[in-house]
């Protein structure tokens, strides 16, 4: 497998014009003859489908919810940046660069960064114009406020709902299409399966969710638009419908997976309250620019917090890392909480959470300016947790929550699969080991409103590729395998649920390949591992019918498919012999336990190569090279 990631020749600040300029263009009468297959439909799906639609190519997109309404992007709460600088407090395109590299701990493209800082001021821009309601200042500007891992404020936002509103935006965007004939929307259809035709992505096979109809569709190009993998965790703060399934599907197909294990833990979630609970909640990274953490100083110290006096309080981000505080990076503060509760010092049941607490804020700025800025993630935490935070602090601790890993794309987001491409939060491509707040909703928006249907023409002028219908052999030969997966799992009738499946999954990837992990573990996962997917397909427990509404047979493929990609999780975790980012391999750290990174080793973007079910895929080393920020040690002190 060759690994070409097409990045331009020029100055880095010329390199996204100058390749534009270079590639080839389809003439506009001619983009409706080319037909695009998008796969998913949130942030990166929706703004992909209806800009590439605007241009006049035609669009199909898929989506396993009732309504695209429904993407998980609608979760994202606190902000989106942008280099907008107009807090005119020292910001610019090149610092937010800057910033997501470092931020990232040096494992990610420059080029691809750099573009992203571009194209930032754009998307602001497109967002207003589509109506989405950004907080405002008094004189009328959008108002930012600041996130972790920066020291400036760059983040748009619209109170707690940034995601949601910005959704709406590019939903309706994508209505507009839809309503207008331009884009076929298929909702309750999952994709099963990829179709590759001559060695190119030419369709997809999907399962009707409500008819269990299994169908094909061809393409010009496909588009996986899918998200990420947190729920291979069970617990995560991703809705519980998010899987792996499309990506893992396509890598089986050939597509590179590049670093699997890149998982970010989220360090301001509600703490686990239950041994059946479903999903976690995650409460925004915002609410640190007000909040401060803090857990007792003395181990076992079971008193309120209203009783701990402030001197017996250890606000340990602000004492550990006075420079950032509260502010420090999600991979930081996550560890850090890690730490103290390892320290016996944690807070609530089971001692796995620490404080945030706003009374400093409250007593600063009063409780209806907290409210406006925060009221709704007050009222949802109170909602969960029958506490009052204007009262009493918040409980958080830190929980799974974003994929930097995904599909391997080149600066084109292909993947190496030809006419495969791949956005948003399900390639790999920004955000290196460590994602900062705010920049998952920048990246699905810059794909697709601004990346994605420039290259996508390019692949066109360049490819040539040949019509095909679904009466090709090779869809034929799909539907008939995914029909017969479906069978097989509707035939085992196990006595296991599915679910009891993926929990155990989830345990052992959270314990072994977590935030903190070794070899030794690492090593015992990929026993383990195995074992489970062996059972699962003896003795797993599927009730219902294919040709119908079955809940339990989409959750069962799924999972199906994350005990596959578990165990690549894994083998991506024990080869990666270094601390990056989120990746705390125990036996790599310095002596006062920060993360210890191995530069002359690990400096690669590593993408694997599937070779078969009973064989190990094959790693392969995409080189990073740092000309414009120089690698050096993270420190936020």
């Amino acid at each position: 497998m060759k690994l070409d990631s097409k990045i331009p020749s020029g100055p880095i600040e010329k390199k996204w014009d100058n390749h534009r300029f270079e590639m080839k263009l389809v003439n506009p009468a001619n983009k409706r003859k080319y037909r695009v297959i998008v796969v998913g439909s949130g942030l990166a799906g929706a703004s992909a489908a209806a800009t590439l639609s605007e241009l006049g190519y035609e669009v199909d997109c898929f989506c396993f919810q009732d309504s695209p309404r429904r993407a998980h992007s609608i979760a994202a709460q606190g902000g989106i940046n942008a280099a907008k600088n107009y807090q005119n407090d020292g910001d610019s395109i090149h610092r937010l660069f800057y910033d997501t590299v470092k931020g990232g701990d040096f494992r990610s493209r420059e080029a691809n960064v750099y573009r992203l800082a571009q194209v930032s001021v754009n998307i602001i821009d497109q967002c207003v114009a589509q109506g989405v309601p950004f907080a405002r200042e008094y004189g009328g500007t959008l108002a930012n406020r600041s996130f972790g891992g920066a020291q400036v404020s760059r983040t748009f936002y619209a109170r707690g709902q940034t995601g949601q509103q910005l959704l709406l935006g590019a939903y309706s965007a994508l209505e507009k299409q839809i309503g207008a004939g331009a884009v076929r929307m298929f909702a309750r259809h999952e994709m099963l399966e990829l179709v590759l035709i001559d060695g190119h992505a030419r369709g997809i096979v999907t399962r009707d969710l409500q008819t269990g109809a299994i169908e094909a569709w061809a393409a010009d190009a496909v588009v996986l638009a899918t998200g990420g993998y947190s729920n291979a965790f069970f617990l995560s703060t991703n809705a519980t419908g998010c899987n792996v399934t499309a990506t893992w599907r396509a890598f089986k197909k050939g597509a590179a997976f590049a670093n699997p294990c890149y998982t970010q833990i989220h360090p301001t979630c509600i703490p686990v309250h239950g041994e059946h609970q479903s999903k976690l909640t995650l409460m925004s990274e915002s609410l640190r620019n007000d909040g401060r953490i803090w857990v007792p100083k003395k181990a076992g110290d079971s008193r309120a917090p209203g009783q701990i006096p402030h001197d017996e309080r250890d606000y340990y981000l602000e004492r550990k890392y006075p420079s950032f505080g509260n502010l420090s990076p999600r991979d930081i503060s996550s560890r850090a909480a890690k730490q103290v509760c390892d320290e016996g010092r944690g807070v609530g049941p089971g001692g796995q959470g620490v404080y945030l607490d706003f009374a400093d804020a409250i007593q600063r700025l009063g409780e209806d300016v907290v409210r406006d800025r925060y009221g709704n993630l007050f009222q949802m935490y109170e909602q969960i947790t029958g506490e009052n935070p204007y009262r009493l602090p918040m409980r958080i601790y830190p929980a799974p929550h974003y994929t930097m890993g995904g599909l391997w794309v080149d600066y084109n987001l292909m993947s190496t699969i030809p006419g495969l491409h791949v956005v948003g939060e399900a390639n790999f491509s920004d955000h290196g080991a460590n994602r900062l707040g705010a920049s998952a909703l920048m990246q699905g928006l810059a794909d697709g409103y601004f990346v994605l249907p420039y290259t996508i023409g390019d692949y066109f002028a360049n490819a040539k590729q040949p019509k095909v219908t679904t009466d090709h052999p090779e869809f034929k030969r799909t539907i008939e395998e995914v029909g017969g997966r479906v069978k097989r799992l509707l035939s085992i009738k196990g006595k296991r649920t599915v679910n009891s499946y993926h929990r155990e999954l989830g345990r052992l990837l959270w314990e072994k390949c977590g935030m903190a992990r070794n070899a030794q573990g690492l090593k015992e996962a990929l026993v383990r591992i195995p074992e489970i997917r062996a059972e699962f397909w003896e003795n797993v427990s599927v009730t219902g019918e294919g040709g119908d509404l079955n809940q339990a047979l989409e959750r069962a493929g799924r999972v199906a498919d994350f005990l596959e990609f578990g165990e690549l999780m894994v083998r991506d975790a024990l080869e990666r012999e270094e601390s990056c980012g989120g990746h705390f391999r125990e036996e790599y750290q310095t002596a006062d336990g920060e993360a210890l990174r191995n530069d002359d080793k690990f400096a690669h973007v590593a993408a694997w190569e599937y070779q078969g079910p009973d064989k190990a895929p094959i790693r392969h080393k995409e080189s990073l090279e740092f000309e414009n920020v120089h690698l050096a040690t993270r420190s936020y002190k």
